[in-house]
């Protein structure tokens, strides 16, 4: 596949008043869903290694997941994602990584996301 055919960027979870355990369940729900989407790939962010006395069992960053889809995918990817985050109290996402060449990070409503999306996609149509 053509690097700048592809969407890849990390997910970052987050949300009010949880714990470490709270945000490392509600990570895994969310690459569990994503994982029965049509997407390219989605993980569990790797990390380095766990201190030693800690009871991390997996090497990996809390609350982060990588994942990978083609752009035609993407759309529907940040709709579940914003549905998802809707469906708990003080759920929030970030969005970083590459949209083919374009580079982005992002934080906010999935709307002004969306906003984002379409600019980068009329950026390119242009060219």
């Amino acid at each position: 596949m053509d690097e700048t055919g592809k969407a890849e960027f990390n997910i970052e979870v987050s949300a009010t008043d949880t714990t470490d355990e709270d945000i490392d369940q509600m990570t895994r729900q969310l690459l569990a869903e994503l994982r029965e989407m049509d997407v390219e790939s989605a993980e569990l962010t790797k990390g380095a290694d766990a201190p030693r006395g800690t009871k991390s069992v997996d090497p990996v960053m809390m609350g982060n997941i990588a994942i990978a889809v083609l752009p035609t995918i993407l759309p529907r990817v940040v709709d579940f994602v914003q549905a998802w985050t809707m469906r708990g109290h003080g759920r929030a996402v970030k969005f970083k990584g590459k949209v083919g060449r374009e580079v982005i990070e992002f934080e906010g409503s999935a709307e002004d996301l969306q906003q984002l999306l379409s600019s980068l996609s009329t950026g390119r149509k242009k060219k």
